[in-house]
């Protein structure tokens, strides 16, 4: 049997290149990878973390997922 992977906290936002704050802030409104908490610590399965990444892959900035806070309306 295969041993899960798992990273924490500061390995994913390296992984990402965000700040741990932002995870903790998607953890806290239910966005980005899921999660689980181990003995009171986040940890997060290499599996759910690149089922993530599939599912944010975008082909053009037209895509849903393409920074969609960023999108500037015009008339």
């Amino acid at each position: 049997m295969s041993e899960i992977k798992h990273l924490n906290q500061v390995e994913l936002s390296r992984r990402m290149d965000i700040s741990c704050r932002t995870l903790e802030r998607w953890r806290w409104i239910g966005a980005g990878p899921k999660f689980i908490k181990v003995g009171g610590r986040v940890k997060y399965r290499l599996a759910d973390v690149e089922a993530y990444e599939q599912s944010r892959l975008c082909q053009s900035t037209a895509d849903i997922h393409y920074a969609p806070s960023a999108r500037v309306v015009l008339p």
